[in-house]
């Protein structure tokens, strides 16, 4: 048995392209209006309720300003990322692997949590037996493939006044074009600190193992036959 699926290895590369790519062209685009707002409308600086730093050029897709080609690349990338996250998440709900994300009532007590919390600083990332992933993992990989991702796919599309006739109904739910805005903004960041953690927990469980596994698949240990009683071996 493979440790990761092919359809999973195919996604985790795509995702990752399609993630680089909107989260730096997105800094473009930012980088047209670095103001915040909430509710439909937003122009007046004075009714921002964040000012975004404008960012280096080294950190933007395209390399220079332009507003124009930022989102080219953002759609470029948008479309595969959507496409890919929708595949993911209809064969999860299919083969019940959703069903390894899920955290358990027990783990919620505060001295579960607590433990856990050590055994990661202790770079002890093992899940418990029977388990996937072990608490921490699940609540974070959870939030951000049944929430986060989500989130920025249907944020993304209330921001697209081509969005209005076919679901009028995005803006009503984000409250308004500008609060969609914003939260697409927050989110995008919040997946980056993920992304962050994510790669420093690679780099301190074994990086080389890792990538090998998510690149040909790995394997999983066959499980080791039981001891044959001393009576049968008679």
């Amino acid at each position: 048995m493979k440790r990761h699926a092919l359809s999973t290895r195919l996604w985790h590369w795509l995702n990752a392209w399609a993630m680089a790519v909107l989260f730096f062209s997105g800094l473009g685009i930012s980088n047209a209006h670095p103001r915040l707002y909430l509710g439909a409308w937003g122009f007046d600086p004075a009714t921002a309720w964040l000012e975004v730093p404008r960012f280096p050029f080294w950190m933007t897709i395209p390399g220079h300003y332009s507003l124009a080609e930022a989102r080219l690349w953002h759609f470029l990338a948008a479309w595969p990322f959507a496409l890919g996250l929708a595949l993911f998440l209809v064969a999860a709900l299919a083969s019940g692997h959703w069903r390894r994300f899920v955290t358990h009532l027990h783990e919620w007590r505060l001295g579960a949590i607590r433990e856990d919390l050590v055994k990661h600083l202790r770079r002890d990332f093992a899940p418990p037996p029977g388990e996937s992933f072990n608490f921490l993992q699940k609540l974070l990989y959870g939030l951000v493939l049944f929430i986060g991702l989500p989130l920025m796919i249907l944020t993304g599309l209330a921001m697209s006044p081509a969005m209005d006739a076919a679901w009028p109904w995005l803006l009503d739910l984000f409250a308004g074009r500008q609060t969609a805005r914003s939260i697409h903004f927050v989110t995008a960041w919040a997946l980056f600190a993920f992304f962050l953690a994510h790669i420093l927990a690679v780099l301190l469980s074994g990086p080389i193992g890792q990538l090998r596994d998510m690149i040909t698949g790995g394997k999983v240990a066959e499980p080791s036959a039981p001891p044959i009683p001393a009576e049968a071996g008679a």
